[in-house]
């Protein structure tokens, strides 16, 4: 099977630049296990995924970067017979927690992308109101949360993970604003009033490690809706320590609910994030799961 490594040199705020080289070492000195495998860096997205149009199917795509990299790549990815590993190389690397790499050095990952066997992982779809679609696999962040996302991106590079998140928590908390949402899961009522956010969670965790749906899995078929409701700027720093525990879902003003299609809809221009990366403003989303979309290599 042909095999192709792809190092996002812009991963991990630049510094999956300098591993790249080390990665063509690793594999010249393991050619038993790369032998197929060709390393590539692009430095564009469009350029990626112009590879990966190219290749042939089927395919192992072995992804070396975070969140931001493997969402970027998910077009290119969907409706492909490509199996796809990764090497976490991010800032927050939620999604390589939920396959179960996230303590894996980059030596380990690899060999494990590169020789594991893969299993059938689920992904989300949101369409927006101006028929722009987009995937996702870790989260869709609306309101707060994607705010956060948004200030994290443009935070300290030095800062990784979840003290980055913490971080960009803390300043959004001076800008706080609620919105106003009506929500219907699968077609039914759900829910209408002012809310802090309304996320859609694949994975357990979010925000680099943050548990925000703890019972989440990847492979169950359906996502999983946050919802909180109206909090000020005390309450939400009152919430911040029980959501870093998962002790957050039993408040009276939080609801978390399975799903497999979501209507949200405001009166005004939500923010929105997918897996950390900024997708702009919208006032009307529909979120779908995509059962067994990705041939993931995770343990």
């Amino acid at each position: 099977m042909t095999a192709i490594i792809l190092v996002n040199p812009h991963a991990a705020g630049g510094r999956a630049r300098k591993l790249y080289p080390q990665v063509v070492a690793w594999c010249q000195s393991h050619t038993a296990l790369a032998q197929h495998a060709a390393v590539v860096m692009p430095e564009t997205i469009s350029e990626a995924l112009t590879l990966l149009k190219q290749l042939p199917s089927p395919s192992r795509v072995v992804i070396v970067g975070g969140d931001g990299t493997l969402n970027q790549m998910l077009p290119g990815l969907v409706n492909r017979d490509f199996e796809v590993g990764l090497v976490p190389y991010g800032s927050g690397n939620d999604c390589a927690r939920s396959w179960g790499l996230h303590t894996f050095k980059w030596q380990k990952a690899m060999e494990f992308a590169l020789t594991a066997a893969p299993k059938t992982t689920d992904m989300g779809k949101v369409q927006l109101a101006n028929g722009q679609t987009y995937f996702f696999h870790s989260s869709l962040a609306i309101g707060f949360d994607a705010s956060v996302g948004n200030r994290a991106l443009a935070g300290p590079k030095l800062l990784t993970g979840l003290p980055r998140y913490l971080v960009a928590t803390l300043r959004e908390l001076f800008h706080l604003k609620n919105w106003h949402l009506s929500v219907h899961l699968d077609q039914h009522f759900f829910y209408e009033g002012i809310c802090l956010l309304g996320s859609s969670l694949n994975t357990s965790t979010y925000g680099g490690g943050m548990p925000a749906v703890p019972h989440a899995r990847i492979d169950d078929g359906q996502l999983n809706l946050l919802l909180a409701g109206q909090f000020n700027r005390a309450q939400t720093l009152l919430m911040l320590p029980r959501l870093l525990i998962g002790k957050h879902l039993g408040h009276a003003r939080i609801q978390c609910k399975a799903f497999s299609q979501a209507n949200i809809n405001s009166t005004e221009e939500l923010p929105i994030a997918a897996d950390g990366e900024t997708l702009g403003h919208a006032q009307e989303l529909i979120i779908q799961v995509l059962p067994g979309a990705l041939k993931a290599i995770r343990v």
